[in-house]
C-alpha cells in the first residue's frame, strides 16, 4: 500500500494566534505511540494551553497536548497529558534555547498535521501580547472585514 502524499490538517492552536505574537514558526517532528496516531487520525487532539519546552540536555518536549485515548486501545493506551519528545536538529534546539533564554520568548505548538502520513507539529516562537495589543488587533480585523464587505458590494 503506498504512502499517502501531501498535508491534512488534524488540529489548530486558534488560541495561540489571539494570545501571542507569532514572531517565527518551525516544523517538528512528533513522538507518538500506535494508539495515540489512531486517536489523533479519528481528530481526538487539543493545543488549547499547551506549550513547548527544552530540557537541560537539549531535549524539546512538547506540553500539554491532550491526545484523547483511543477507545480499542484497552492497555496500550498512553496518559492524555503526557510530555511528547519533539524532534528537530541539534542545531535549531541550541538556537531556540537561546532566544528562548534571552528574549524571553515562549515556544507554542500552532498546529498539527499529517505530512506524507508522519504527524508533524508547527511550532511557534511567540511573544505575548497585551491587552492593548489584543484590542488593536481585534479593530485591525474588523476594519479588514469592514473593508472586504464594502469592496464586495460595490463588485455586484
Amino acid at each position: 500500500m503506498p504512502d499517502k502524499k501531501g498535508t491534512k490538517q488534524i488540529a489548530d492552536n486558534r488560541n495561540a494566534r489571539h494570545e501571542y505574537f507569532i514572531l517565527e514558526s518551525f516544523e517538528a517532528g512528533i513522538e507518538l505511540f500506535g494508539t495515540e496516531v489512531k486517536s489523533i487520525r479519528k481528530g481526538a487532539v487539543n493545543l488549547r494551553d499547551s506549550w513547548g519546552d527544552i530540557s537541560e540536555d537539549n531535549q524539546l518536549y512538547a506540553k500539554g497536548i491532550h491526545i484523547s485515548p483511543y477507545e480499542q486501545g484497552n492497555i496500550y493506551n498512553r496518559e492524555p497529558m503526557r510530555d511528547r519528545k519533539l524532534l528537530m536538529h541539534k542545531k535549531e534546539i541550541t538556537r531556540l534555547k537561546s532566544e528562548v533564554m534571552k528574549q524571553g520568548l515562549t515556544l507554542i505548538p500552532l498546529s498539527l498535521y499529517f505530512k506524507d502520513s508522519m504527524v508533524k507539529v508547527q511550532l511557534g516562537l511567540c511573544k505575548g501580547k497585551r491587552l492593548h495589543d489584543k484590542r488593536a488587533s481585534a479593530a485591525q480585523k474588523d476594519a479588514m472585514r469592514e473593508i472586504q464587505r464594502h469592496v464586495k458590494i460595490s463588485s455586484q
